[in-house]
């Protein structure tokens, strides 16, 4: 196994989470945070804008079942990268879309399916994704892991991320798990 690791803020990282945990090649996802200045930030910091983190999901792959190309391709179909700070209902920067590349390699490939996405015109504005260098990742409180699997009839859940769960595996059908 080639083992690789992304790390991605598109959102409320309950949805980004319920969707990598389906896809086949994705060994692990933790929910957490990255980006900010504070080391170990607890939620309640990161939702009070104190910290500069991003909600995000550090995914582990294997390459050579799927691609980081493939993993981004997902990520830019399952939340809205042209809103700064923003997701639905979902606002500040905490919510932010952004990728933190883990080497040189995530960060062309990261160029290069922006350009593609924004070519293809798969969104009606430009996106906004922050594309920087990977430094920190602090995993969110064990309440927040598999939130979306445990807590499916839960509000938030049923409204916001179970449409974006169907919406993937409707789109990416051939690449779930067995």
């Amino acid at each position: 196994m080639a083992k690789e690791i992304a790390t991605l803020g598109g959102g409320v990282f309950w949805c980004t989470e319920a969707v990598y945990d389906d896809l086949n090649g994705v060994t692990d996802v933790v929910s957490g945070y990255s980006g900010g200045w504070v080391k170990n930030p607890s939620y309640e910091q990161v939702c009070d804008k104190t910290t500069g983190h991003a909600e995000v999901v550090q995914v582990t792959f294997d390459n050579s079942v799927i691609s980081f190309k493939d993993i981004l391709k997902v990520f830019f179909t399952v939340h809205d990268p042209t809103t700064l700070n923003r997701q639905g209902n979902d606002v500040g920067p905490q919510y932010r879309s952004a990728i933190f590349y883990h080497s040189p390699e995530q960060q062309a490939t990261a160029a290069q399916v922006i350009a593609e996405v924004n070519a293809e015109r798969l969104w009606p504005s430009p996106i906004v994704t922050e594309v920087t260098e990977f430094k920190e990742f602090f995993p969110a409180e064990a309440y927040h892991q598999e939130f979306f699997a445990r807590n499916p009839y839960q509000g938030y859940c049923r409204v916001v991320v179970a449409p974006k769960v169907a919406k993937f595996r409707k789109q990416f059908m051939a690449q779930l798990k067995k």
